[in-house]
């Protein structure tokens, strides 16, 4: 079984704005992804066993809005493999009942942040009500960090030091660093080693391998194999796209003398019981 940490629902294109649309064509050099969401798409691209964790998102910014009562509806619809988390983006109002709602009333078990996105520092005391929140009903919080291609989206916002504030502050609240933070690979790997609740996932960035060797090999010197998460990104890229370019790592290397990636380690990862780290199973 594979735990998918890391996957989108929404409706495209009434999601987003005719901002974001076009700048979303950046996203991969060279490729224009279809953002449209099909589950049984998804399910195609896995070729193992999975399950998956699953959220919208909510960034007035940057032009991103998905209602938690869809996400809800998306993963009642698969209730066997999709586990949901709420987004907020607390530069509106009402963020702090959205929380609450996405939480006791839809059932919801994490939260999903864009800070970067949205326009807020995760640090910034404003927020500690969704800490305490999250740390009292033991919700894990994803939160995004790293590169977009949002022009107005700040990237100072989206810097892993912050989450290590956050982790002083809030040691018991499970946090996830999308994306292991590239191309702040380095910040994210010295933030998850010092915090036993902070983590990372790999969604992502499997289509980037050379950048993605040199992250990886960071965590092997650092020595925190055990605080990576699968996670893929859909529809950026899928389960099988990701679980094959983790794989094929090391094969670039041939005829080098580079250093390999731990091959155990990778599998490992691969097969973690996130769900259970998460304390949500």
């Amino acid at each position: 079984m594979v735990i998918d940490v890391h996957s989108h629902f929404w409706e495209y294109p009434c999601d987003f704005t005719a901002d974001f649309r076009a700048q979303a064509k950046r996203a991969r050099a060279g490729i224009e992804v279809d953002l449209t969401v099909r589950y049984e798409d998804y399910r195609a691209a896995c070729r193992v066993p999975v399950r998956t964790v699953v959220f919208g998102g909510k960034a007035k910014l940057s032009g991103v809005w998905v209602d938690d009562r869809r996400i809800a509806e998306y993963v009642s619809a698969h209730a066997d493999t999709l586990i949901g988390f709420l987004s907020v983006d607390p530069t509106q109002p009402g963020w702090e009942k959205e929380m609450r709602d996405g939480h006791e009333v839809l059932g919801l078990r994490g939260i999903k942040l864009l800070p970067m996105y949205a326009g807020f520092n995760p640090a910034d005391e404003r927020l500690e009500p969704l800490w305490h929140y999250a740390a009292k009903h033991r919700l894990p919080v994803l939160l995004h960090t790293g590169t977009t291609f949002v022009s107005q989206a700040p990237l100072e916002y989206t810097l892993p030091r912050h989450l290590d504030t956050v982790a002083i502050r809030h040691p018991d609240v499970k946090l996830i660093l999308a994306h292991l933070g590239h191309p702040y690979e380095g910040e994210c790997v010295v933030v998850i080693r010092k915090h036993p609740n902070v983590f990372a996932d790999i969604s992502a960035l499997h289509y980037r391998p050379f950048q993605f060797y040199h992250s990886l090999m960071l965590v092997q010197e650092y020595g925190v194999w055990d605080k990576l998460f699968f996670g893929t990104d859909y529809p950026f890229t899928t389960v099988n796209a990701t679980l094959d370019g983790l794989r094929s790592l090391n094969k670039m290397l041939d005829g080098t003398s580079l250093p390999r990636l731990n091959e155990e380690k990778i599998e490992v990862m691969i097969a973690r019981d996130t769900l259970a780290s998460l304390g949500i199973e």
